[in-house]
């Protein structure tokens, strides 16, 4: 049986991890369709869309996801809402509840969020990203990236490049990839560690160029100016200079790596636009390049991803066919 939340990839078994992956994989060929073809899963469902953060590509997949399941979307702007003038989150919920929904997407500034929230409502919760806690649908859309490009996972060499104190994405993903057995690598100044990051089973690297040397893949994430991590480094510049994915860094590597990253992009901050904007037919036309970006189609995934969640969440139907 499916798990009732989705707050975070901590100790989610590798059997729920590989039925979101293979649900995600019967949706995805719906996302390529002219138009996108619809279902009706969550016909009469209404899932609520909590956002106490500003964001474009998950709040954006999540209501494509919703509809094209057949779900009605209700979006919840924190500053229009009543929470502006003081209402708690459980207040919130209450009110909401109260009008019959039947489930919570939620992205708050505050580690622990989704979690309380489950501890509130019978209604099923999924984390869209909670403070520097966790981001389970970003890192399962990367981790389906990986799967679509590579065909398996166990034993993939994942780099995870950047502001890895500051990264809910981080912690997810490393949780999701080593569950399902890649091996996973961090690289980042010493300030943009977490204190006993060690102890997650990943390799640690302070130099870009030897992190980089034997990796399968890159998931690049961007300095967080807004969780203040401009003071973590002696500036964006010198940033770039030694920890930058850029042509010079890429060139160190001992075969072709892809390139993923969470958005939004900082360019030629953590990542130079030459490398972010290598794509499939790019690549192919440089036998020489080093590096493929797989950027924009982690955004198609995050729908498919979404979809799969959302429907092992709340309906009772079997999926559909993947015809």
């Amino acid at each position: 049986m499916f798990m009732r939340h989705l707050t975070g990839l901590y100790q989610v078994p590798a059997q729920t991890l590989h039925e979101i992956l293979h649900a995600a994989s019967v949706f995805k060929p719906s996302l390529l369709q002219s138009p996108p073809k619809l279902f009706s899963t969550l016909a009469g469902k209404t899932v609520v869309n909590l956002f106490f953060e500003n964001s474009t590509r998950t709040r954006t997949s999540f209501e494509l996801a919703e509809r094209r399941l057949g779900a009605s979307s209700v979006n919840f702007a924190a500053a229009q809402s009543s929470t502006s003038k003081g209402e708690s989150l459980l207040d919130t919920v209450a009110n909401i509840e109260a009008m019959q929904v039947d489930a919570y997407v939620i992205r708050h500034p505050h580690a622990g969020a989704a979690e309380l929230l489950t501890k509130h409502t019978q209604k099923p919760v999924i984390n869209a990203g909670d403070g520097q806690h966790e981001h389970p649908t970003q890192a399962l859309l990367d981790i389906f990236t990986l799967q679509e490009t590579f065909e398996k996972l166990s034993g993939l060499r994942v780099l995870i490049l950047g502001d890895i104190l500051h990264s809910r994405v981080a912690r997810s993903n490393i949780f999701g990839l080593q569950t399902l057995g890649a091996k996973v690598s961090l690289c980042a100044p010493p300030t943009l560690l977490p204190r006993e990051i060690h102890r997650l089973g990943v390799t640690v690297f302070t130099d870009i160029r030897e992190a980089i040397r034997n990796c399968d893949a890159v998931n690049v994430l961007r300095i967080q100016l807004e969780r203040e991590a401009g003071g973590f480094i002696p500036s964006l510049s010198e940033y770039h200079r030694f920890y930058g994915l850029t042509e010079e860094a890429v060139a160190v590597a001992s075969k072709k790596i892809f390139i993923l990253h969470p958005g939004p992009i900082n360019r030629e901050i953590e990542i130079s636009s030459s490398v972010a904007d290598r794509f499939g037919s790019d690549a192919q036309e440089m036998p020489q390049a080093k590096s493929e970006s797989l950027i924009l189609r982690q955004v198609t995934n995050g729908v498919a991803v979404r979809m799969a969640v959302l429907h092992l969440l709340l309906s009772s139907s079997p999926l559909p066919s993947p015809n």
